[in-house]
């Protein structure tokens, strides 16, 4: 393992360290359905990732380590862009949020309520939002 990769993340992976069990992965367009239908009992957080990205990697690894949300309050998907702009694409357009990358929206009764990105990335502000 590189020195970059150390303090960045590798590459090659989805997520880092012990954060990878915490997400549902996103691979289908029609999971944004039941991700609406989910949002109505408990809230739904999709993290939007570039594995090429340094950037987004600081900013994944930096909310698994602050991540401290209660599994059963909110359901959290992870969407390796990458992959799947496709569905990167639809989200700008269902829940009518601009694509960045990395972000995170916080979708509340099918609608997305919080979205933001980059360094803004903080598991403390969505935690306060999940627990209002």
């Amino acid at each position: 393992m590189s020195f970059f990769d150390k303090i960045f993340g590798d590459s090659n992976s989805k997520v880092s360290g012990s954060g990878a069990e915490m997400w549902n992965d996103l691979t289908e367009i029609k999971q944004l359905d039941e991700i609406v239908e989910e949002s109505q009992q408990i809230p739904v957080i999709i993290f939007k990732h570039s594995t090429r990205c340094a950037v987004s990697r600081m900013a994944l690894k930096q909310f698994e380590q602050e991540y401290a949300i209660d599994a059963d309050k909110v359901k959290p998907y992870f969407l390796d862009l990458l992959s799947h702009r496709d569905i990167s694409n639809e989200i700008a357009d269902r829940f009518d949020v601009m694509h960045q990358s990395p972000q995170i929206i916080l979708i509340k009764e099918g609608v997305a309520v919080y979205d933001t990105s980059h360094s803004a990335i903080d598991a403390g502000v969505v935690q306060r939002i999940v627990y209002s």
